[in-house]
């Protein structure tokens, strides 16, 4: 069995082809909570490979380009002769009337972006028990002119005159609108219609289901080798931790390599909670001079995580010979994880995303080309919710379960420039201060993430009538669903006071608390 047929044991009952939309592996994971199992992969996907995999359904995503530009991105032509319903989605749409002899132009009246009523003229097949008037999320400058031979206008809004369109007897349907954004208003109601209604799919995708074919697959992979796992207390690598165990029990050996960029006490913590209480073997590894002395005079971001990285990987591999063989190296790397740290396009044949990269380490990235392990990474389709649902139905406590995440290189990304030992023990203890007050405040559970970053410029501050000259602490508090996407939080005004107030008077060598109010995108989560 190849890594890519153990990568994605089971077939899509929905493709997504990607025209470079941020909004791809939204819609994707919009299908899984309906319980069908949808895939992304490339616009260039042929029809014969699709006829291969027999979908269900297809979803066309949006995209930044226009359709009637010249190297347009544009689909095989003979997806359309599959007899597979298609739902275009923005892009999506239009390049389903351009390419069936319809006409798409710059829009004539204003461009719409953002939420606009939707207003119903034939409200069956994807509109079933849509309200008239919904708020829908508009985002295009382009509309279509002329609709193909055959389809019919199923709603349209004060700018744009064929919002939804649809040819009923082909089971195609276009929107011009993104369904998938938690601002369109029955927009679920829309996916599900196509999913249920119009593809006929059955709801199969559940933690159940995904636990038994994780299961299987592992075992199948893995036969009787031994297995070591890159342990972080996470909720990933400890949903993993305990999969594992499930699957191959003692073959399993997990690591905790303390690199030194680990927050407060949760080296203890977690050995604590793996080795003593659920009583999972875990190897504790104190590399902590080891790697700081690695980042030495180091300051670019990539650089650092690259280092991190590959020192990890160099870790194991010293280890696993003392302890080992090991054959296998799991790790608890995420869909997203894969998408961030790959680009925009996708490889038809793996269904993962290639070329430009976000992030160079983040599980997948940054990985040596001398690695001498192979990998097992069974949780690598998943998002987090859908992991924190696996968690959940193996036993694993809330405490990790709902856990923040938090980034593989750990502190060391959240200092930027040089990363030492007195910068570290700050930022420990502001991020500490934190998480407290945010779990006091009973807002830990609203939050997708909160902690702090750490600057490497100073400014003037005055303490107990002393001019001081330290850092500033940056306050880091994001609402997300997945982490694709992320608004900052709004959080009371007296909590973000307390937490500064705190901060200055508790932690030595900062005078200075700023709120990061900048969202995902056009920023990203962590700073570096």
């Amino acid at each position: 069995m190849s890594d890519s047929q153990f990568d994605a044991p089971r077939k899509p009952a929905i493709v997504i082809l990607d025209f470079g939309s941020q909004y791809s592996e939204l819609i994707a994971r919009r299908i899984r909570e309906t319980e069908v199992y949808s895939l992304v992969m490339s616009y260039t996907t042929s029809a014969e490979e699709l006829r291969s995999i027999s979908p269900k359904g297809i979803i066309l995503s949006g995209g930044p380009s226009s359709v009637y530009a010249d190297g347009a991105p544009i689909c095989d032509k003979e997806i359309w002769n599959l007899g597979i319903p298609v739902l275009g989605v923005c892009y999506g749409m239009q390049l389903m009337v351009h390419q069936l002899g319809g006409c798409v132009e710059v829009a004539s009246g204003k461009a719409e972006y953002g939420q606009a009523p939707l207003h119903l003229d034939d409200p069956t097949a994807l509109l079933t028990n849509v309200e008239d008037g919904s708020t829908m999320w508009m985002s295009h400058g382009d509309a279509v002119k002329s609709l193909p031979f055959g389809f019919v206008r199923l709603a349209h809004t004060d700018n744009t005159f064929e919002a939804a369109i649809a040819s009923h007897d082909r089971r195609f349907y276009g929107v011009q609108f993104h369904p998938e954004v938690v601002h369109s208003k029955h927009g679920m109601i829309m996916i599900r219609n196509f999913v249920y209604n119009i593809c006929g799919c059955e709801p199969d995708w559940t933690t159940t289901v995904f636990i038994d074919e994780a299961i299987k697959q592992v075992r199948l992979k893995v036969g009787k080798k031994k297995v070591l796992l890159a342990l972080s207390g996470g909720v990933d690598s400890s949903t993993l931790a305990f999969l594992l165990q499930k699957a191959i029990g003692n073959q399993l050996t997990c690591m905790f390599i303390d690199q030194g960029f680990m927050r407060k006490g949760e080296p203890e913590f977690l050995m604590n909670f793996f080795h003593q209480k659920f009583h999972i073997h875990v190897e504790y590894i104190n590399a902590r001079e080891r790697f700081i002395s690695k980042l030495k005079g180091i300051t670019d971001p990539e650089q650092k995580r690259k280092i991190i990285g590959t020192e990890f990987i160099r870790v194991f591999e010293e280890e696993s010979a003392r302890l080992g063989p090991f054959d296998y190296l799991a790790q608890g790397t995420l869909y997203p994880d894969v998408i961030e740290s790959a680009g925009t396009n996708i490889d038809s044949k793996t269904g993962e995303r290639v070329a430009v990269k976000i992030k160079s380490h983040h599980n997948v990235g940054g990985l040596p080309k001398d690695l001498q392990f192979k990998l097992v990474e069974p949780l690598r389709r998943l998002f987090k919710d859908e992991v924190r649902k696996v968690g959940r139905s193996l036993g694993l406590p809330e405490e990790i379960v709902s856990r923040h995440p938090f980034p593989g290189p750990g502190l060391a990304i959240r200092i930027l420039g040089e990363v030492t030992n007195q910068k570290l023990n700050c930022l420990r203890d502001a991020d500490l201060i934190v998480r407290e007050e945010i779990s006091k405040a009973g807002l830990y559970h609203s939050i997708w993430q909160a902690f702090a970053v750490l600057l490497p410029v100073c400014s003037v501050g005055v303490m107990g009538d002393q001019r001081t000259y330290a850092w500033p602490i940056v306050l880091r508090c994001v609402s997300s669903e997945d982490g694709m996407t992320a608004d900052w939080s709004h959080i009371p005004y007296e909590i973000l006071q307390r937490i500064s107030n705190r901060i200055v008077n508790e932690v030595k060598g900062v005078n200075r608390v700023v709120y990061d109010i900048t969202s995902k995108p056009p920023g990203t989560i962590e700073w570096e």
